[in-house]
């Protein structure tokens, strides 16, 4: 028979994690954000060599699993130049560089899908391609690109459990260690479920709110 009658006494503990998982989430995608305009920028230029640089980047980590990154900061930074890696500066890293291998793919598709007409007109009132980028064509994909981006957001928010397995302290480890205390795992991870759809749910209102303002504003 299930037993609700304990979750308030781990309510707080289980909070606690939800708002490290929530500041991990935007410190990740913040990061990944600008790592990613870079690369979307560099795959989406002229340049062939930073292009390839861009586009290796962005298809070596979107194809390898998230879990094994974390790992490979985790333990291979230690065997590598001998100093240990606190478990929080490891998660950080590696969502971040996770996030901005697909906040890189969002931005150039962004980026493709703006007129290039819009590119030669800023050329020929003589803007050259970095006042181009800047000022006409990066605006205009950030609008389009919006819902994106809160789908990486919340895509993060989920992939963010799975540094419970290098012992930082987010939603699910704290769940994780309710459950050693209680013996009570499905009650336990019914909440955490819940809290989850909550945070995920707040988010994706949010979103949808922002593209109106911003298709607003475009008006």
């Amino acid at each position: 028979m299930l037993d609700f009658s304990f979750i308030p006494r781990i309510m707080p503990s289980l909070l606690e994690g939800a708002g490290v998982t929530l500041w991990l989430t935007a410190a990740a995608v913040g990061i990944g954000f600008i790592i990613g305009s870079f690369m979307g920028i560099m795959a989406s230029g002229v340049n062939k060599l930073l292009a390839a640089i861009a586009k290796i980047y962005i298809n070596v980590i979107r194809g390898t699993p998230l879990l094994v990154q974390i790992f490979l900061i985790y333990f291979g930074i230690p065997a590598l130049l001998g100093a240990a890696v606190p478990s929080t500066l490891a998660a950080i890293m590696a969502l971040s560089i996770n996030s901005g291998a697909y906040v890189g793919e969002i931005v150039r598709g962004g980026i493709n899908s703006v007129d290039r007409g819009q590119h030669e007109a800023s050329f020929s009132l003589g803007m050259n391609r970095k006042l181009t980028m800047l000022h006409i064509i990066f605006p205009q994909a950030f609008r389009r690109i919006i819902p994106m981006l809160g789908n990486e957001f919340i895509a993060m928010l989920k992939d963010s459990s799975l540094v419970a397995v290098i012992s930082m302290e987010e939603l699910l480890r704290k769940g994780q260690l309710a459950v050693t205390r209680t013996f009570k795992p499905f009650e336990i991870y019914i909440v955490i479920t819940l809290m989850y759809l909550v945070m995920t749910y707040c988010i994706s209102l949010f979103v949808k709110w922002s593209e109106r303002r911003f298709a607003t504003d475009e008006r």
